[in-house]
């Protein structure tokens, strides 16, 4: 009797957590899966709506960041960049620079530099609802730990769902996971909010996780210790950090860096180039896939001669940085290519009706009878 007291107990305390904090943190929850949910397929919407994302394919080499630096310069003489991203052949390189309308990115033809489009990134409405799903388009000081809270609270009320509806008896599981579609509304709905929050309970703990890394420092660390099984050793200690003794980057070391990394990763589908400024290294990054952020292989160059000072493929990288640069991929999806990012979709869509569904169930039990607030009843409706 004892055993089934602590058990009721320890059910009652889980519906309580899972109905406050849902009803606490489900509209912003709402706003964040929603806004994950719009943006999965962001890269997709704008090559088919933007043409300008796409250039002419020539049998020429890319001209260097020099090159870029100097048509920025001649057109908008008081923007100032340090890097330049570079995509495949089909795609224009750009920077990103702070015009007086606001921040922007402007596009150039990696091939001649002419400048083919200007983008007001303040006004772009994938990067709106990129704000929104972080910030909630409040400053990021304030908006970041809003969302922060709110996933990790989400992370709760998940847990206690599980704890809630998990089958006493696994022969009776196929009941428990299923929509009865010919049943009452009601009915129909408390199956929907329980059966989709099983079926997407490993897919939204994943990315709660890896979007609570955008937000908290401490978790984007306890990545690197985790991927490296424990190990703290600070990644900061395998990369140069020295300074020399230099006004300002020589600027054919920046095309010696750029046309280096080439060589060194011939088959890559993005790169950048990034001159850090106040005598600190060139450091460049190449990745294998156009627009995917992972497997980054990292070079550092000295910022006079452009002679190569370090560098570190991405398989020489500890498994802990490995797992930090794949977050936006597991987070959008966009690691598992074209099935992850359905994935993504599919999953935030359904984050997003849990906090609608779960609502419907805690206001039909008000308006169903008082004692059905009674934690032990919570089995249905």
């Amino acid at each position: 009797m004892a055993i089934k007291g602590k058990k009721i107990r320890f059910r009652n305390i889980a519906v309580l957590l899972h109905l406050w904090l849902g009803l606490l943190s489900g509209s912003i929850v709402f706003i964040i899966a929603i806004t994950g949910c719009i943006y999965a397929f962001h890269d997709e919407l704008q090559d088919l709506t933007r043409p300008w994302r796409k250039v002419a394919v020539e049998n020429k080499v890319f001209i260097g960041p020099t090159a870029i630096f100097q048509k920025l310069s001649e057109e908008f003489p008081d923007a100032k960049a340090a890097m330049v991203i570079y995509q495949n052949r089909e795609r224009p390189a750009h920077v990103t620079v702070q015009l007086e309308s606001g921040l922007h990115n402007i596009y150039f033809n990696p091939y001649s530099g002419v400048i083919v489009h200007v983008q007001n990134l303040e006004q772009d409405f994938f990067l709106i609802v990129e704000r929104l799903h972080r910030f909630l388009l409040l400053p990021e000081g304030v908006g970041k730990h809003i969302t922060g809270i709110a996933t990790i609270i989400f992370v709760f009320t998940v847990l206690t769902g599980m704890i809630l509806w998990w089958p006493k008896q696994w022969k009776n599981a196929a009941q428990n996971f299923k929509i009865r579609w010919k049943s009452r509304w009601r009915r129909k709905n408390y199956d929907w909010h329980r059966a989709t929050g099983f079926y997407i309970l490993l897919p939204a703990l994943i990315m709660a996780i890896t979007g609570l890394s955008f937000s908290y420092e401490w978790m984007h660390e306890s990545m690197y210790v985790v991927g490296n099984l424990g190990n703290a050793e600070s990644k900061e200690e395998l990369l140069p950090h020295k300074r020399f003794d230099l006004a300002t980057t020589h600027p054919e070391a920046l095309d010696t860096a750029f046309y280096r990394t080439m060589e060194l990763v011939p088959d890559s589908g993005m790169l950048f180039v990034w001159d850090q400024g106040e005598g600190l290294p060139i450091l460049t990054g190449a990745y294998p896939t156009t627009l995917a952020f992972d497997h980054q292989s990292n070079f550092y160059f000295h910022p006079q001669s452009g002679k190569l000072i370090y560098g570190q493929f991405y398989d020489q990288k500890a498994p802990g940085l490995q797992l930090q640069e794949m977050n936006y991929g597991l987070h959008t999806g966009q690691y598992f290519g074209l099935f992850g990012k359905i994935a993504a979709f599919i999953c935030s869509l359904l984050v997003a009706a849990l906090p609608i569904t779960g609502f419907f169930i805690w206001r039909g039990r008000r308006k169903k009878k008082p004692s059905i607030y009674t934690p032990a009843t919570f089995d249905g409706p």
